[in-house]
This record gives structure tokens, sequence and C-alpha cells, in this order.
């Protein structure tokens, strides 16, 4: 009759095929983690897989997801099948044992970029798409977690639960989390995006919005050597230097701190043709256009530093900038898998909301790397496919390997991805 899979193994095999054990060991050895009793358990490694399925299965009780999930471990070599499942106190002091950071430091080493060369959406001749964005997670009420991440809003209009910000990288085709930064409501994007934005690789096309938008940010971003593709703040001064063929034109930035002559001669030096010091100004290209079908006109603009229209064409830009856009569907759908649209996480205190809030992070990692895998096989984009319908399939398919979900789902996306 062969090996029947449970749902937990299928969602599982997910987890383990995307964040190997290997992986997870390394971080914990990082973070000098380590079993304190011989043969326990619930080692360093095991609360790590634990904390990801309390992720993957957020409408159940912490003993009831370690009733589903251990027999699973056991299959895939991090669980004893001759130990008892743990109890809720058991889990929740094993998880205190573990900390905040061994799953940062997993997530460091899983989420690179998944996109196939023939992930549609995913790619704009050669260079892979990412955009930067950021979004927040309510966390339970209590006194140490409203005094690490606080509320938003003030005294007078508060949110009803502390909130943690995220800002995240996201690879625009696979609409995965491939870098992220976690922290208080109080810190901006912008500064958290500052630690981000060093880590860029060359053949990458960036996307930003205005929001993220300042001199320094966009140095450290062009530094990278990565191409850029960011909206520009409506105050923002941008001169004409030159008009090019295809009706955008080029501009430079330069440092607001630098005013007077100091400016006004490299103003003068970019008209001239000359390359200005990057630590000072950037010649930079100008996308302008509007949005039809809205009720008021907005004029997008938009700030490149691919200046050649034959490289990259002013429709391509803005059509690339629309994947910004969808690219933000993957913060919503996070924020939707805790227990639910309008649910807080489970932890309460500040450690275990961030090992939570990393948990989430390599879930969808996961989640996305297998609809990722399955898209491109049908030759459909995988923003047709939801994260939270892969995720609830991936828990309802009794009879499914995780491989023969991956290939269930490509066919589904090729007949019905639309009504996904």
């Amino acid at each position: 009759m062969g090996v029947v899979s449970r749902p937990d193994q299928v969602s599982l095999g997910v987890l383990v095929a995307a964040v190997p054990r290997f992986k997870v060991d390394e971080a914990v050895a990082v973070c000098g983690v380590e079993e304190r009793r011989r043969g326990g358990k619930l080692p360093p490694h095991v609360t790590a897989y634990l904390t990801m399925a309390l992720c993957l299965f957020a409408e159940d009780g912490t003993e009831e997801v370690a009733q589903k999930v251990t027999g699973s471990l056991s299959a895939f070599g991090v669980w004893d099948a001759r130990w008892a499942p743990p109890t809720s106190s058991g889990i929740t002091q094993a998880r205190k044992r573990l900390g905040r950071d061994v799953l940062r430091e997993t997530f460091y080493r899983v989420a690179e970029p998944i996109a196939q060369l023939a992930t549609r959406g995913a790619w704009l001749r050669g260079r892979r798409l990412v955009a930067i964005d950021g979004f927040d997670v309510d966390v339970p009420d209590t006194a140490e977690n409203a005094a690490e991440f606080g509320y938003a809003g003030n005294t007078q209009a508060r949110s009803a639960f502390p909130k943690v910000r995220v800002v995240a990288l996201t690879e625009c085709g696979s609409q995965a989390f491939i870098d992220a930064e976690v922290g208080p409501w109080a810190h901006s994007e912008k500064a958290m995006a500052a630690t981000l934005l060093p880590t860029l690789s060359s053949d990458w096309l960036l996307m930003a919005d205005r929001c993220f938008y300042s001199f320094e940010a966009f140095s450290a971003a062009a530094l990278t050597g990565a191409a850029l593709c960011w909206r520009a703040p409506t105050q923002l001064r941008l001169p004409v230097l030159e008009v090019l063929s295809d009706g955008t034109y080029l501009s430079v930035l330069i440092d607001p701190q630098i005013r007077g002559q100091h400016r006004a001669r490299l103003l003068a030096e970019a008209k001239s043709g000359a390359k200005p010091d990057p630590a000072a100004a950037h010649v930079v290209r100008i996308i302008e256009y509007d949005i039809p079908n809205r009720d008021s006109s907005e004029l997008i603009v938009l700030i490149t530093n691919i200046h050649d229209p034959a490289d990259v064409t002013a429709a391509e830009l803005a059509g690339s900038y629309q994947q910004r856009w969808e690219a933000e569907a993957p913060n919503g759908q996070l924020k939707m898998l805790p227990r639910g649209p309008g649910r807080v996480l489970r932890s309460r205190s500040p450690d275990l909301v961030h090992q939570e809030v990393w948990a989430y992070l390599l879930v969808q990692h996961a989640i996305s790397a297998l609809i990722c895998q399955a898209a491109s096989g049908a030759d459909i984009d995988p923003d047709r496919v939801s994260v939270i319908k892969a995720a609830r399939a991936a828990l309802s398919r009794p009879s499914y390997s995780s491989t023969h979900y991956s290939q269930d789902l490509a066919r589904s996306c090729g007949h019905d991805a639309a009504g996904t």
C-alpha cells in the first residue's frame, strides 16, 4: 500500500526541506545555546521546529500542535519516537532557553532568493526584482511587550495592542522574504531599512516607496552596484539636466547638507556631463507618469540609476514598480497567518515575540518556495497563488507527500489560478 503521509507530515516536510537541520544547528552554535540536559526531549533544534510549527498551526493550542507534529519530527530525524509529546509549560520553558536570536540567525542562513530563470515576474533585463517595505504585527498586551515594542498612536488614541515593526526585502517573483529587520514600533521604517541596504547584490533591481527615500539611503544602495527604481518624495527638487529620447530626463541628487556655492558647482558639473563624487551627488534618470482610473490624477515620479533608455525602457521600469505594489501582498498575508485576521501573536514576553516573528518569516519563506516551484512548473506568475490558501492546502491533504503536493499545486495553478 505504501506510506501514507498525514497533513502535518506534508507541512513539516515543507519546513524541513526549506529550513534544513544543519542550518538550525549552525544558528544554535553561533548563538551559544547549548542543550542543558543530554538526551533531553526538547533540545534547541527540536524547539526551533516546534516554534515554526506553532506558526503553521496557528489556530491550535500549544499542546495540540505538539501532539500533531512530534511523530512527523521523528520521521525527519529531529525527534525521538520514544519521547512523549511535551506539555505547554515545557514548550514555553524550552522556547525561553532557545532565546530570541536562534531563529533570526536561522532566517539569515535560509532566506535566499528562490525565483528561477523561468519564474514569471522575477526579472527585468537580467536583473532580479526585489522590493523593500514595512509592516506591523500585533502582540499580546503585557507590560513587558508594551515596554519593549510600544503602541501606535499616542496616549489619547493609541492602538489596542503593542506593535512590532518589521521592514523586509522581498523577492518580487516568489514574494519570499529574503532579508528583514525587526524592532519596536517607534523605530522608523527608514532607519530600519538602513541595515538592509548594504546587503543588496549588484544584479538586483531594488524598488522602494517614497517613504524610504533619503540621499543617504539612495547612496548606500547605489554603492552596492544594484540598480535602483525608487519613487521620489513630492518635495524633492529634480533639476532637468538633459531630456532623453523616450521623454525621460537626467537629473542630479545632491546631498541636502551641501548648500551655497558648493551646491551650485556640483549642479554645473552635472550639467556639463562630469561624473560627480558619489559621496556628494548622483546623476539619475527620472520617469514621470500618471495612473489612469483613479478618482484624482496622481503623478508618479521614479528615480533610477539606469540612465540609458536602451538598457531599460521607461515603460519597463514603470511596470516593474507595479511589481513593488504586488510585493506588499506577502506583508498582508503574513499578518493573516497568526491565528487569522485581527489576531495577535502567542508570545507574552519580548524574547519570545522576537522568536515568533522570525519563525513566521521562516514559515512564509518556506511556503513561498513551494509556491514558486509549483508556479514556475505551471508557467504562471507565483503572485496568482495565495500564501494563505497554500498553507491551508498543505494542512488538509492527508494522502500527499510534500513533493506530490507541489506537483498537485502546479496542476491546480495551471487550471484555476485565477480563483486563488
